[in-house]
């Protein structure tokens, strides 16, 4: 099997596509990763979209999409394009097109790129399941050709570049009937079309393979990446993003899942990042995320090459462990909370990690985000622990700790290679790739009592701890593995997106049995502002978890980002159900703004709220609409009916303190 989808699995190396002449603004080849958004307003409104697109210019955007979903938007386009060169702005301007060829072939002639859909370019979805033979199939084919082939030559004649964009919640019926609902499904829906431009000698392409789910889109760029290269084809530039990411924290963090986990293996020409938010605050996310890479290669420790690579990038299997206390085997992966560097740690102080004490009953409630095991250091807590929770602390602490049976030691690579006295059922041992000599190999397949901490210095942080998880699969070893990671003093987003790029990055592969951020690399702070900054660790890791799709401990919005085709205030919308439902745990919500990726999307939720007219919804369960046109006043009130008449629904707690 072909598992070569980047440069190198070790060093950071940037993939070489193509250059393709968008306006003044080249992407791919050596050219820099650019930032790019999507305007919210109105297309018909041209000044109110003058001026958001100078928003997102000052934002840090290089080009900017505008959705033409009519010939009247399309033809709009030229009016505001005119006023931003009239005020002084070149910025490339991309026409979004849905449904309508017509529109694309009058919006090819006016902006710099247009974005086709081949899910629903030369097809309307109907969800239906057909049976096709080689022939009918290739009639279907030579069907595509002919309504495709208009746009291609007026692109080629005015020079103007093109995004073949799938989006993995509006592939075709035809794709659905012969490759499912697949990452390769999502990958011949683009082929189709690049086929028919590469025979027309159009080259000046660039392609994304987006999805909701972040383990789906990792899967479909390697396999595309892949199979342009199977095929003989130039190696196009890649447009990343995930789409419906959703709001803040929740949003940052899916986003980076599956956009920084591409990065990181050198993938990516352009990032545009979807937040429920105004498209100016997706920019400098994106910034962040490929800034990370700017002087990557230089700073690295050199790995040597992986020989054998023993997993398969392009579909998820966990990787095969032992079960040693709760952790690996089948369970969830486990959140370890470090409260190493606090002092008398005292009741209260589990607040921070999701363990609230109640004096007035005198006893502990655990949220949704309950940390599994917290780290105290060499200072053992004075108290006994709740329910749920269990504690490791540092071996030499352990050793001299009374009750050594209820904690569990955390040894170092030269302890667990010299410790006699260990715990009878779980132990730690902290470890970098060095540490994973022969010798320690052979003594962890022995002991089905020790979980392995990995951690890295290195700045291709991911890499390392991925040729870590790949050596103990190679050799053998099935101890369960917690990944370890700690951040110095850099801002909120950049922790975020860091960790959730360096521990998502081997979760999306089935590499990993929990996450730990350490505090150890913070500067000193006030009691105050270190349990905050454990609390803000502490729901980080569980984000991470639900991005990656490894542990749902929380309602999960899938929701999309606006644009000029919304048909009510996404963002307030988002806000007042969040405000009713963020209590579900492991309930997904779609909230779709329009019908475009609407049902498709759905189909990686349990229940969806559609826009489909001026305060009109629609509401699903999975893909299937079950209520039309309700007012939009009542929407709310008929989905959480919804899901109370599927048994889901449970009334929120209200915690005494």
């Amino acid at each position: 099997m072909n598992k070569n989808y980047c440069p190198s699995l070790t060093e950071y190396k940037r993939r070489k596509s193509i250059v393709v002449n968008i306006g003044g603004v080249p992407m791919g080849g050596d050219y820099p990763i650019r930032v790019q958004s999507m305007t919210t307003v109105d297309t018909m409104d041209t000044i109110g979209s003058v001026e958001q697109c100078i928003r997102m210019i000052e934002a840090g955007c290089e080009y900017i999409r505008i959705t033409a979903p009519s010939i009247k938007e399309a033809e709009n386009l030229k009016h505001i394009k005119e006023e931003l060169r009239s005020r002084g702005y070149d910025v490339p301007l991309i026409a979004d097109i849905h449904f309508t060829p017509n529109a694309a072939e009058v919006a090819a002639r006016i902006v710099e790129k247009v974005r086709v859909n081949p899910g629903n370019y030369a097809d309307k979805k109907k969800f239906e399941v057909i049976e096709y033979d080689d022939a009918s199939y290739q009639a279907e084919l030579d069907r595509i050709r002919e309504r495709f082939l208009p746009l291609v030559r007026i692109c080629k004649e005015y020079g103007t570049a093109m995004r073949i964009g799938t989006n993995h919640g509006s592939l075709s019926d035809r794709i659905l009937s012969r490759y499912g609902d697949t990452p390769l499904g999502m990958v011949e829906s683009a082929l189709e079309f690049l086929r028919i431009c590469e025979a027309e000698n159009y080259h000046n392409i660039v392609i994304s393979m987006k999805a909701s789910n972040t383990q789906v889109m990792v899967q479909a760029y390697r396999l595309l990446v892949q199979k342009l290269e199977e095929e003989g084809m130039q190696p196009y530039p890649l447009h990343l993003g995930v789409t419906e990411a959703g709001e803040a924290e929740d949003g940052r963090i899916k986003s980076a899942v599956g956009i920084g986990t591409l990065l990181e293996d050198g993938l990516g020409d352009t990032v545009r990042v979807s937040l429920t938010e105004a498209p100016e605050a997706e920019a400098p996310v994106a910034k962040a995320l490929i800034d990370r890479y700017t002087h990557r290669a230089e700073k690295a420790t050199l790995l040597k090459p992986i020989c054998q690579v023993p997993i398969d990038p392009f579909q998820y299997h966990r990787r095969e462990t032992l079960e040693v206390g709760n952790i690996g085997a089948l369970n969830v992966p486990r959140v370890v909370a470090d409260l190493s560097r606090l002092a008398n740690i005292q009741y209260a102080d589990l607040k921070c990690v999701g363990h609230l004490y109640s004096m007035l009953l005198d006893k502990f409630n655990m949220n949704d985000l309950g940390a599994d095991y917290i780290y105290t250091g060499n200072e053992p807590i004075r108290f006994m622990l709740p329910n749920g929770l269990k504690e490791i602390v540092d071996y030499d602490a352990w050793l001299l700790a009374e009750q050594r049976e209820e904690r569990h030691p955390l040894f170092s690579a030269a302890q667990y290679r010299s410790g006699i006295e260990r715990h009878a059922a779980l132990n730690f041992v902290l470890l970098s790739l060095d540490d994973l000599t022969p010798e320690l190999i052979e003594k962890l397949k022995q002991d089905h009592t020790a979980v392995l901490m990995l951690q890295t210095t290195n700045e291709h942080a991911m890499a390392e701890l991925r040729k870590c998880f790949f050596r103990l699969m190679n050799q053998g070893v099935q101890n369960p593995c917690i990944i370890k990671r700690a951040y110095g003093e850099m801002t909120q987003d950049q922790v975020q997106l860091y960790a959730a790029t360096d521990i998502g990055g081997l979760l999306i592969d089935g590499l990993g049995d929990g996450v730990m951020l350490g505090t150890e690399l913070l500067p000193a702070m006030e009691k105050t502002a270190l349990l905050a900054t454990v609390e803000t660790l502490n729901n980080l890791g569980f984000g991470i978890l639900q991005a990656a799709r490894t542990r749902m401990s929380k309602t999960e919005y899938i929701s999309c980002p606006s644009c000029g085709r919304t048909l009510f205030d996404l963002q307030e919308t988002t806000a007042m159900i969040r405000k009713r439902t963020d209590h579900l745990k492991g309930v997904k919500i779609g909230i779709m703004g329009c019908i475009v990726n609407g049902p498709g999307e759905m189909a990686d939720a349990d229940y969806g709220y559609v826009g489909v007219g001026k305060d009109k919804i629609a509401l699903y369960r999975g893909q299937t609409v079950v209520k039309k046109s309700v007012p939009a006043d009542r929407a709310v009130d008929e989905l959480i009916e919804l899901i109370r008449e599927d048994e889901k629904w449970i009334e929120p707690l209200k915690l005494v303190e």
